[in-house]
C-alpha cells in the first residue's frame, strides 16, 4: 500500500489537483513513454515482482511485430491493450508472410486433385502436426479437427459424447456459456444436468455415484477470475475406474471429459502427452493464441475415444465416402478429421497458421517462454493494483481472487471503491478508460457461475433482476450499491510492465481519494419518472462547484435573467443539430421543440436507433428544416442534398418497434429506397429512416386512431432501470424534453482542457470545445441590460430549480449524464478523448459524469387540438429560479 509520503512523491510529478478530483498528468502524456515511467513510485519498483522481458528483447519485438500499438510516424504508444483474453494481438510478420504466400501460391479447395489443391492439402496436414506439437502431443494420441471457433468445438464435443440415461452432464461453476450451453444437448439425451463447484467433482465422479454414460466439462482457466484447474482430471477418472478391474484397456470408462482450454492455451503449455490419460476432448481458439486468424477453432479428439464416439447425425461436404440419393444410406469417411469437418474447412486461415507459429517461435521462442513472461506480468499487475490506496488507507481496487494458494492465470477481475469503500460503477470506468486509450473489458464475461460466485448474486437474484429489465451488457452496473459485473484486464505474450504502470496511473489520476457524494442506489440512479421532480437536493452536487456563486445570489428571492443564445433542434436523433435562425420563433409542442428527434435512423437487424457514439459519421448528416415547403433537407459531404417530407400523411409508413432507453416504442419506417440508399451510403451500413408521425405535420383526423393510440409504449414495466410506462411527451429523446447548457460552463471546460493538455495547435484536441459539442437544445448565457443581470458562474445551473420563458414554465429535473458521444467532433466526426476525459475528473454528481441540465415543462398552454401556443425565440430573455 502506498504511504502518504510516497503517494505525495508520485503526485508531485504532475500538475496540481482540482478540488473535485485528483488531476495527475494529461492523458496526452499517454504518448510520452518517459512520463509513464514515473506513474509508479520508487518503492513499488523495489517490492513488486520483476517482469520477464525475454532477455531484453521485448521492447524491440513490440515495436517491430505489433505496430498497431503505436503511432505510425512517431512510434509512440497510442493504446494500452489489456484485453488479451478477449483476443490477443497478431504479429506483423505473420500477416505479411500470409499475404505473400496467398499472392505467390494458389490456395485451393483441398477436396480437388489438381496441383494447387494438393499443395493446400499438404499445408493443412503440416499445420495439424505443428499444432499437436504446440499442444504437447502427437498424432498418435490426438486428432486435430478444425471448427469455426472454440464454441463450435465445444458443441461438437457435446454432440459426439454418447451420454445416456441414467448418466449426467456435469459442468463446473466457472464454465463459459459455451460449455453451459451443452446442457441443452444433454437434455435431449435424457440425462440429468448437474452444475457443481470444481472441488465437488471428486464426489460426483465416484463409481458409487455414477450410472450410465456421463460427460464432465470444465475450463482449464476461468475467464472471469483467471483461476486455473488441473488438466489431469481425466487421468484421475481413468485410474479410479480401471483400478476396479471392471474396464479393459479397450473400454471407455463411464465418464467422458471435455476441457475448455481456449483461455488457458493462450498463456500456458497444455503438455497433453505428460498426462497418463488425457481428456477425451480439448477445445481451443486460434486467435486467442496468435491474434489471427479469427473464425478458426480446434477440437482435439483423443484417439482412444474415437471408437466409442456417438454416430454423427448430420453430414455434409466431404464427410461421407459413399452416399445414396434416394435411400437413407451413407458411409462416413474413415479418418476422424474428414468425418467431422463438415464442408470445406477454412483453408486460407489454416494455411496462415504456419506463419502464425513461425512468428510465435521467432518472437517468444516457445510457449514455455511466453508462459513465464505472462505470469510475471500478471504477478506485477496484481501487486500493483493491490498497492493502490486512498489516503485513509482503504484500497482502490477490490480484486476477485488471486488471494490464496490456487493457480491463477493472466486474468484479473476487479471493481473500484471510493474512500468510503463504496463500489464505483464499472461502466463509467470503462467509458473513461476508452477515452484515455486503454482497452479493457467490463461486464460478466459470459461466465454466469463465476460472476455469481465472486459478485455474490444468487440465481434467484439474477432472475429477479432479469424480470425487472436488467440484461447483461447494458449500462446498469450497480444495484443497491452492489456491482452486477466487474472490470477485467488480461495479458498476452507481448504485454509489458509499462502498460501496467500506465493503467495504475490512470486509476490514481481519476479515482484516488474519490468519494461519491451519495452511494449509488437503485432508487437514486434509476428513477421512475412520471413528471420529474425538481432537482433541489444540492447535497449530491459537489459543493466546490456551487460555492463560487453562493454569495452572489440576488436578494429578491433568488431570481436572475439569462439570454437564450441558441435554440437547437436535432430533427434526426444522433445527427448534427440545426440552429434555429435568430429571427425565427420556434414552436414548443407537447413533445418539446417542434421536430426535435422526430426521426431516427435504424439498422435492419437491430431494434434500437443508431447512435453517434457507435457511428460517428452520423455527425456529418446535417438536417435543415424548410417550413415554407414542409421539408427536412439532409446534407452530407460528397452527397447531394436529400429532401424528406414533413407531411406524415404523404409518407409511405410501415409500423415497427424500437427500443429507446429500455422502452419498447412504436416507430414508423419510411419506406423509400431513395432515403435508405442515401443514408446507407453516408454511414457505410445498411439502414433506413423512421419517424413518429405525431411529431410531424399531419391531419390526425384522417390517420388511423388505432395506429396513433399505440404510439407511446408497449413496455410491461416493473423495472427500476426503465420507466413503468414511458412518458408520452418524450418521443425519441432519452430522458427529458430539453437539454440546456450555459456558455460559461462550456468555456470553463475548454479552459480546463487547455490547461491540462500538452497538445499543439495542430492536434485535434486543441480545437475549442464550445457549447454545441454537448448537443444542447438551449444554449444560454448571462443577460445584460436588466436590473437582475449578473454574470453566471460556471456550473451554477446545477443549482437552478426552474426557468421561465414568457408564460412557459420549466423545471430543472436534474443534470445530464454524459457518454462518449460528446467526444465526437460535431464538425469532423473525429473521435477525441475530450471533453469527456476532463469532465470525468472534474464533473461527477452521484458518481456520474455530468454536464448541462434537463428541463421539463410544468405548465403547457396548449389548445384542445394539441397545437402549441408557446414559442421560444433565440435572443429572448428568461428568468431563472434558484
Amino acid at each position: 500500500m502506498y504511504s502518504s509520503r510516497l503517494l505525495g512523491k508520485i503526485l508531485s510529478c504532475f500538475p496540481s489537483a482540482s478540488p473535485l478530483s485528483l488531476s495527475i498528468a494529461s492523458d496526452a502524456d499517454l504518448h510520452d513513454q518517459k512520463a509513464r515511467a514515473v506513474a509508479i513510485p520508487e518503492k513499488q519498483h523495489q517490492t513488486a515482482p520483476s517482469v520477464d522481458d525475454y532477455g531484453g528483447r521485448l521492447d524491440a519485438v513490440r515495436l517491430s511485430e505489433y505496430p498497431q500499438l503505436f503511432e505510425p510516424e512517431t512510434q509512440q504508444l497510442k493504446t494500452v491493450f489489456l484485453d488479451h483474453t478477449g483476443s490477443t494481438l497478431c504479429a506483423a510478420s505473420h500477416i505479411r508472410a500470409t499475404a505473400d504466400e496467398l499472392l505467390t501460391h494458389i490456395p485451393a479447395n483441398p477436396h480437388s486433385q489438381h496441383v494447387a489443391s494438393q499443395w493446400t492439402h499438404l499445408k493443412i496436414e503440416q499445420v495439424r502436426d505443428r499444432l499437436l506439437q504446440f499442444f504437447g502431443t502427437t498424432a498418435e494420441r490426438y486428432a486435430v479437427v478444425f471448427t469455426a471457433n472454440a464454441t463450435a468445438a465445444i458443441r461438437l464435443a457435446g454432440e459426439l459424447t454418447p451420454m445416456a440415461k441414467p448418466g449426467v452432464f456435469c459442468y463446473s461453476r466457472e464454465s463459459h456459456t459455451s460449455v453451459v450451453g451443452v446442457r441443452n444437448l444433454a437434455a435431449e439425451c435424457d440425462v440429468d444436468i448437474r452444475p457443481t463447484d470444481f472441488d465437488d467433482i471428486e464426489t460426483v465422479i465416484l463409481p458409487t455415484n455414477t450410472r450410465g454414460t456421463s460427460l464432465l466439462a470444465y475450463p482449464a482457466q476461468c475467464n472471469f477470475s483467471g483461476q486455473r484447474f488441473p488438466m489431469n482430471v481425466a487421468s484421475k477418472i481413468d485410474c479410479l475406474y480401471r483400478r476396479s478391474g471392471d474396464y479393459d484397456e479397450g473400454d471407455h470408462v463411464p465418464w467422458w471429459v471435455l476441457v475448455d482450454a481456449a483461455g488457458y492455451a493462450s498463456s500456458s503449455p497444455l503438455n497433453l502427452d505428460a498426462l497418463d490419460a488425457g481428456p477425451d476432448f480439448v477445445a481451443a481458439s486460434m486467435y486467442k493464441i496468435f491474434g489471427a486468424p479469427t473464425g478458426l477453432g480446434v477440437l482435439l479428439v483423443n484417439r482412444a475415444s474415437i471408437p466409442h464416439l456417438k454416430p454423427k447425425r448430420y453430414f455434409g461436404g466431404g464427410t461421407v465416402a459413399n452416399l445414396s440419393f434416394d435411400r437413407r444410406w451413407q458411409e462416413f469417411r474413415h479418418d476422424i478429421e474428414s468425418r467431422l469437418e463438415d464442408g470445406t474447412v477454412n483453408f486460407q486461415a489454416i494455411v496462415s497458421l504456419n506463419h502464425a507459429l513461425d512468428a510465435y517461435t521467432r518472437n517468444f521462442g516457445s510457449i514455455d517462454n511466453a508462459s513465464r513472461h505472462i505470469q510475471s506480468v500478471t504477478d506485477y499487475a496484481v501487486e500493483t493494483l493491490r498497492s493502490l490506496s486512498h489516503d485513509n488507507g482503504s484500497r482502490i481496487c477490490h480484486i476477485y481472487g488471486h488471494d490464496d494458494g490456487s493457480r491463477w492465470g493472466p486474468v484479473v477481475a476487479f471493481n473500484l471503491k471510493d474512500t468510503q469503500s463504496n463500489f464505483i460503477g464499472y461502466y463509467e470506468v470503462e467509458r473513461l478508460a476508452v477515452m484515455a486509450g486503454i482497452a479493457l473489458r467490463a461486464g460478466r464475461f459470459c461466465n454466469p457461475g463465476a460472476s455469481q460466485k465472486w459478485l455474490q448474486f444468487t440465481t434467484p437474484d439474477l432472475m429477479r433482476l432479469a424480470a425487472m429489465g436488467y440484461a447483461c451488457g447494458d449500462e446498469h452496473d450497480l444495484i443497491d450499491g452492489r456491482p452486477v459485473g466487474a472490470l477485467r484486464i488480461s495479458f498476452g505474450a507481448m504485454s509489458c510492465k509499462l502498460e501496467i504502470d500506465m493503467f495504475a496511473k490512470f486509476l490514481v489520476r481519476h479515482y484516488h481519494n474519490y468519494t461519491q457524494p451519495v452511494p449509488c442506489k437503485v432508487e437514486k440512479k434509476h428513477k421512475v419518472p412520471g413528471m420529474p421532480q425538481s432537482h433541489s437536493s444540492s447535497e449530491s452536487i459537489p459543493q466546490e462547484l456551487l460555492s463560487p456563486m453562493t454569495a452572489k445570489e440576488p436578494e429578491n428571492g433568488g431570481n436572475l435573467h439569462i439570454e437564450i443564445e441558441h435554440v437547437v433542434i436535432y430533427p434526426v436523433k444522433s445527427c448534427h443539430g440545426w440552429i434555429v435562425p435568430r429571427d425565427m420563433a420556434w414552436e414548443l409542442t407537447y413533445h418539446g421543440l417542434r421536430f426535435d428527434r422526430a426521426f431516427v435512423i435504424m439498422r435492419h437487424n437491430t431494434s434500437a436507433p443508431m447512435q453517434q457514439k457507435r457511428y460517428p459519421r452520423m455527425a456529418l448528416i446535417r438536417p435543415h428544416i424548410d417550413l415554407s415547403r414542409s421539408l427536412m433537407v439532409l446534407e452530407a459531404p460528397d452527397h447531394p442534398p436529400l429532401e424528406v417530407s414533413l407531411l406524415a400523411d404523404s409518407m409511405n409508413l410501415e409500423r415497427t418497434e424500437s427500443l429507446v432507453c429500455g422502452n419498447t416504442v412504436l416507430v414508423f419506417r419510411i419506406v423509400s429506397d431513395e432515403i435508405s440508399s442515401w443514408l446507407s451510403s453516408v454511414l457505410g451500413v445498411s439502414c433506413y429512416l423512421a419517424c413518429d408521425p405525431q411529431l410531424l405535420i399531419s391531419d390526425t383526423s384522417v390517420m388511423s386512431v388505432d395506429v396513433l393510440s399505440q404510439a407511446d409504449t408497449l413496455s410491461s414495466g416493473g423495472s427500476p432501470f426503465s420507466p413503468r410506462s414511458r412518458r408520452d411527451d418524450l418521443a425519441f429523446v432519452n430522458e427529458a424534453q430539453l437539454l440546456m447548457v450555459t456558455s460559461e460552463s462550456a468555456a470553463q471546460v475548454d479552459r480546463w482542457v487547455k490547461e491540462e493538455s500538452n497538445a499543439g495547435d495542430d492536434n485535434p484536441e486543441s480545437v475549442k470545445i464550445g457549447p454545441m459539442q454537448y448537443r444542447p437544445n438551449l444554449v444560454v448565457r448571462a443577460a445584460s441590460g436588466t436590473e437582475m443581470s449578473r454574470s453566471i458562474e460556471p456550473f451554477e445551473e446545477l443549482k437552478w430549480t426552474g426557468l421561465n420563458i414568457g408564460d412557459t414554465q420549466f423545471q430543472v429535473s436534474g443534470p445530464c449524464r454524459r457518454c462518449q458521444m460528446i467526444g465526437v467532433n460535431q464538425e469532423s466526426a473525429h473521435v477525441l478523448k475530450e471533453p469527456f476525459s476532463t469532465l470525468a475528473r472534474r464533473m461527477r454528481v452521484d458518481g456520474q459524469v455530468v454536464f448541462g441540465v434537463y428541463l421539463d415543462k410544468i405548465d403547457s398552454p396548449y389548445s384542445e387540438s394539441g397545437n402549441a401556443s408557446a414559442f421560444i425565440r433565440p435572443g429572448a430573455v428568461a428568468s431563472i429560479t434558484i
